[in-house]
């Protein structure tokens, strides 16, 4: 006979446990919550975000930025100087005329080439001295800053799309050898700039150390960028002949000719000159500022003036003396300049009001005619989206009054000149000509009227009459009440275009540390093994890319791994571009 067993009774609270009523729980000693140790060294911190995060590098001529991906800030800022190449042992700094003999080392090289990294003129330039450079201050970067061990680890680099080949191998070769990496990303700043202000298509303006570069980014890709020389290794140099002549007592003279000799006894340092134009100078206004479009909403805003506002003097008028304290010079020597000349160097370098444009080459326009031939040069849809998103990054941007004076420099020649490219005499009398030009063909409104005589109406089978045949340009278009309910609910904003308006970024090197830790695929991936086989000639053009033979896997045996061996052979350097 077959027992069948009785099914597993579920636990039950008792009758005397019911009427005990709830058991009580005492509380225990707060503790600390364990976290997991790394069996390497013991260390709470070397378990997840040294291991996983990648460094996001953005290099300049000037400045070095190291930090992990998805901080906000980097880690480390590094200026290059000549006291950062100092070796072990070497004291000098502490003796006590080592300031004063600055000349001395300054003498047989260029008067700044010891605060930069690179040149971009790459002709004759040690590549093996920006190498050595490079190497120590990474290196530097990341056993002191970023606290990281020797393991190797992804890198993102942000670069300037200007960036010589060279160079970029350099990097690239110091990065691969020297520190191990596995894999470098390529990003390009005026794109990183873009995406750290939120925007996918704006007008970048960096106004850098060596030239100023102006790139239109349309959904983050660089339609093209054009660049002058006018930046801030020009405007250091034009306030060196600024102090020079404040120095030689001729501050109100005409300044003849730039001198050649900057290591006389009078001569300024690259120190004081650097610090004077970061903190002293500044920018004057617009001569004629632009019309401003007023608000079609709420009330005017009244602008509620001072007694003491209305005595004030301009500040392009104002004459009160500025002491400055010159330590360089030989003597040291203490010089008062006039608050109003402190806007003559920025004056000079980004603007030269005082020739024509027709005087200037096309590397040395200046920066706001260069703003405006960018805008005049883009097709008329990228135009519309990128003059409403106007970026400024780059080290001169901080300059006071700089970016607004650039701006409606912009806007004025725009009122002025409009958006059409033809420009001349012939121009000129092609639109003053009523026969050819159709816009002027029309009547004046106090002009008479000849009256036209309509033939009368066609009627249908119906007998219901038909108006006379309109064009389908002037017919206006259907309301779609469904699109406009549908936009009503979600609060649609229409994108704003057509109008010159700035933006604010927070930078290249945030903007890249934010596309690391979402993992948005860079414009470029170079892996080391490849780097280490080929070298910088096995870059292809980005035209030679076959993007769909990349692409295309097959899930076979082993056909997942043909398809990854087939992506390195037309592996490409981006925007850089290739040697051949």
């Amino acid at each position: 006979m077959s027992s069948t067993t009785a099914p597993p009774t579920l636990p039950h609270r008792t009758v005397s446990s019911i009427r005990a009523g709830a058991p009580t729980i005492t509380p225990g000693a707060p503790q600390t919550p364990t976290r997991p140790m790394s069996s390497t060294f013991g260390s709470p911190s070397g378990t997840s975000r040294v291991d996983d995060d990648p460094i996001v590098i953005e290099i300049g001529s000037r400045k070095l930025r190291v930090g992990f991906a998805g901080d906000v800030v980097p880690k480390r800022i590094i200026t290059f100087s000549p006291e950062q190449q100092r070796r072990n042992g070497d004291y000098r700094v502490w003796e006590p005329d080592y300031a004063t003999r600055w000349r001395s080392r300054a003498s047989g090289k260029p008067w700044s080439a010891d605060h930069e990294l690179w040149q971009l003129d790459v002709r004759g330039q040690d590549l093996g001295l920006v190498g050595d450079k490079l190497e120590r201050e990474l290196r530097d970067a990341f056993f002191r800053y970023l606290i990281v061990d020797s393991k190797p680890r992804k890198v993102t680099l942000i670069l300037p799309p200007t960036l010589p080949v060279p160079l970029l191998s350099t990097t690239l070769d110091i990065l691969f050898q020297q520190f191990q990496t596995p894999t470098i990303s390529l990003l390009s700043s005026p794109v990183m700039a873009a995406f750290a202000a939120g925007a996918r298509s704006t007008l970048v303006i960096d106004l850098g150390w060596h030239e100023t570069t102006v790139t239109a980014v349309y959904e983050y890709r660089e339609v093209q960028s054009w660049r002058t020389v006018r930046a801030g290794k020009l405007l250091v140099e034009e306030t060196y002949e600024l102090l020079l002549q404040a120095v030689q007592g001729r501050i109100d003279q005409e300044r003849a000719e730039k001198s050649q000799d900057r290591l006389l006894d009078e001569s300024v340092s690259f120190e004081e000159c650097e610090e004077i134009a970061s903190r002293v100078l500044w920018c004057k206004g617009a001569a004629r500022k632009p019309k401003q479009e007023t608000a079609s909403e709420g009330l005017a805003t009244v602008h509620e003036h001072e007694e003491e506002e209305e005595n004030e003097t301009p500040p392009n008028e104002d004459e009160s003396p500025l002491a400055l304290t010159l330590n360089s010079c030989n003597p040291p020597k203490t010089v008062e300049i006039p608050f109003s000349q402190l806007a003559e160097p920025c004056e000079t370098t980004f603007f030269e009001t005082r020739l024509s444009p027709s005087c200037f080459d096309d590397d040395e326009l200046p920066v706001h005619l260069l703003v405006y031939r960018v805008l005049l040069q883009l097709p008329l849809d990228v135009r519309a989206v990128c003059m409403s998103r106007i970026i400024f990054t780059g080290g001169c941007s901080q300059i006071y009054g700089l970016k607004s004076r650039i701006f409606d420099e912009v806007a004025v020649q725009a009122e002025d000149q409009g958006w059409d490219p033809v420009r001349g005499k012939a121009a000129e009398q092609y639109k003053a000509n009523s026969k050819l030009n159709r816009e002027t063909s029309q009547p004046a409104p106090n002009e008479s009227i000849p009256t036209i005589i309509h033939p009368p109406d066609a009627t249908n089978g119906n007998g219901d009459t038909t108006g006379p045949p309109a064009r389908a340009a002037d017919v206006p278009q259907e309301e779609d009440q469904v699109e406009d309910l549908i936009k009503q609910e979600r609060n649609f904003q229409p994108p704003v275009q057509g109008q010159l308006r700035a933006i604010d970024s927070l930078g290249p090197w945030c903007g890249g540390s934010l596309a690391t830790q979402m993992k948005v695929p860079a414009l470029a991936m170079i892996d080391r093994e490849i780097w280490l086989l080929q070298g910088v000639n096995g870059a292809s053009r980005p035209s030679e890319v076959d993007v769909k033979a990349g692409q295309r896997q097959s899930m076979g045996p082993s056909g997942l791994m043909r398809g990854q061996a087939a992506l390195p052979n037309n592996w490409t350097l981006g925007v850089w571009g290739s040697l051949f």
